[in-house]
């Protein structure tokens, strides 16, 4: 269903409702406002293009999207990609990038592909979460610690050394500042729900610094001050080239927008007992990722801790989104010089909790006992993302992901081949039509059994188990009750084998098939080589159709296989 929730809300809205979404959406800017600023330098841009992104996105996300109290905005998610991006393509090159995945995402909600993204791996989303928490936590050293480094290299190994080296720089009261904001941060959490433990330390940070004249860097010593509008909207030189070099940065900051969106969104379902539409979400995602960098904003998505703060503080409807984008819009106005005087310590303090919340080492520690090939592909990309890239780790981890899934399916497909001697301990809980107990066998007669899906991770099994058709065997039945599935190359399996057959002369017979193999068999024109009259609903029609090719009379054979069952009761 492609319609805003806020088309719907809006239907039955009333004066109670606005009240309560006014008033959890100021809290919830008073809470954005350091997270975007945070998220802002924390990629390597100005602390003006994260209170931009908060705005513009955040009003988008909540005006288009599938939650009823989803919070858009920038996340740590993106950090490692964003800062990489502008390191080597400039502002520039990220708003491409941004623009493009706003566009695949868009696409993705169309083409209703929200529903697809509960389908990529627990480990792959915990490895590159938890590696992204990582290195958040690495890069908010130097301001935490106060640290006089001029440049910090971009790779996580190459920090290392530099911080080593440059300890003794440390900043005994920029330190102070961080351990009181850490103090407030993480210990008023648990006694004061209304009120933000983060903007609190913000408040008092700020005092402190100001108050007893502290030798502590601020944003505006850093980045000099605030702007107090938002700027016209610029438009990149796209080329092909560029676009060539960034489809895959653009690629994966649209999956990230995607799982960290809807991830978030299905959290919010939970606490509030809703349902999101996915697939609008995805659209709402998109139009901010398109929109936003126009203004000289980053990539955004839902994020799930201000959402939770929107639903704890009684946001109920997409209204509340909106007006905690409107409340950053009056304190980038009117109070952006105020905002200037914050300490980056005291950001980098809420950074770095941030980072601890993301890094999920409660689940990472859990997913170390899951089998080995999740392990390898939980650990695979948590190296992967701290050591290379995201965009590396993401995509390795996928594909690593797809061929242990596909090594899983084929292990759980058999073949194997029933004989005249069948032992009927193997079906002692099959009755009725489908069961072979008890079941005339002709001789000439083979019948081949496949269990599982029937894709091309299992087509060589089938090769390696199936016997040479000899001259002897007039008919072959391939029962495939329970092959739920077939893909085109399970599909060409069967055609080769059934060539194979036409040589030796041998009739081909398929028995119990089901609803997708026989349409997908049938578009691909296997049906109809097969004939009609070759393709039985059950083992016992499939025998009849044996014994008529084989000049058999199957009203006598039934007639004594009744009472010989009849003598044996």
């Amino acid at each position: 269903m492609l319609v805003p929730k806020l088309v719907t809300t809006l239907k039955s809205y009333n004066k109670h409702l606005f009240f309560s979404d006014v008033s959890s959406g100021i809290i919830v800017g008073i809470v954005a406002l350091p997270l975007a600023i945070a998220f802002g330098i924390a990629s390597g841009v100005s602390p003006n293009n994260g209170i931009i992104t908060a705005v513009i996105a955040g009003f988008i996300i909540s005006a288009m999207g599938g939650s009823r109290v989803q919070i858009g905005g920038p996340t740590g998610a993106f950090i490692i990609i964003v800062f990489g991006i502008v390191h080597k393509y400039g502002m520039d090159g990220l708003m491409i990038a941004t623009i493009m995945a706003g566009i695949i995402l868009v696409l993705m909600g169309f083409m209703k592909l929200g529903t697809l993204i509960k389908f990529i791996p627990l480990p792959i989303i915990t490895g590159f979460t938890s590696g992204i928490a990582l290195i958040i936590f690495a890069t908010q050293i130097k301001d935490l610690l106060g640290l006089n480094i001029k440049e910090m290299p971009s790779e996580f190994l190459s920090k290392i050394p530099v911080y080593m080296n440059n300890i003794s720089t440390l900043n005994i009261e920029t330190l102070i500042v961080s351990a009181i904001s850490l103090f407030i941060i993480i210990g008023l959490s648990k006694f004061i729900k209304k009120i933000p433990s983060t903007f609190i330390a913000l408040i008092v940070g700020t005092l402190i610094v100001y108050i007893f004249g502290l030798n502590v860097e601020t944003i505006s010593s850093r980045f000099g001050a605030l702007s107090n509008s938002l700027p016209s909207p610029q438009f990149p030189v796209i080329t092909y080239s560029k676009i060539y070099d960034l489809a895959p940065a653009a690629f994966t900051i649209a999956i990230l927008a995607a799982i960290e969106s809807l991830l978030s969104a299905v959290v919010a379902d939970g606490m509030i007992g809703g349902k999101h539409r996915s697939n609008m979400e995805l659209i709402a995602n998109g139009a901010a990722n398109i929109i936003t960098p126009l203004f000289g904003g980053i990539p955004a998505t839902g994020a799930i801790a201000r959402t939770v703060t929107n639903i704890r503080n009684g946001g109920k409807t997409p209204v509340a989104g909106i007006t905690h984008s409107l409340v950053l819009l009056l304190i980038m106005l009117f109070f952006g010089q105020y905002a200037g005087m914050i300490p980056l310590c005291v950001l980098a303090s809420i950074l770095v909790v941030v980072a601890y919340n993301m890094s999920e080492w409660r689940e990472f520690k859990a997913q170390l006992k899951m089998p080995k090939s999740d392990v390898v592909v939980l650990l695979t990309t948590f190296f992967l993302t701290v050591i290379f890239d995201l965009t590396i780790a993401i995509e390795v981890g996928m594909v690593l992901s797809a061929m242990l899934f596909m090594k899983r399916m084929a292990e759980v497909t058999n073949v194997g081949v029933i004989s005249r001697e069948f032992d009927e301990k193997q079906e002692i809980d099959d009755s009725g039509v489908n069961s072979i107990q008890n079941k005339s066998i002709p001789k000439g007669v083979l019948i081949y059994e496949i269990n599982g899906p029937f894709f091309f991770g299992a087509a060589s099994k089938f090769k390696e188990a199936i016997r040479i058709v000899n001259k002897s065997t007039k008919v072959l039945i391939i029962r495939l009750r329970n092959v739920p599935a077939i893909d085109s190359t399970g599909i060409a399996t069967l055609e080769d084998f059934y060539y194979d057959c036409k040589k030796n002369n041998t009739i081909l017979v398929i028995s119990g098939i089901h609803a997708q193999p026989m349409f997908a068999s049938e578009r691909a024109g296997l049906l109809d080589k097969i004939g009609e009259e070759n393709i039985r609903g059950n083992i016992d029609d499939a025998l009849n159709r044996a014994r008529e090719i084989m000049g058999l009379p199957v009203e006598k054979i039934e007639a004594e296989l009744e009472s010989s069952v009849e003598k044996k009761k």
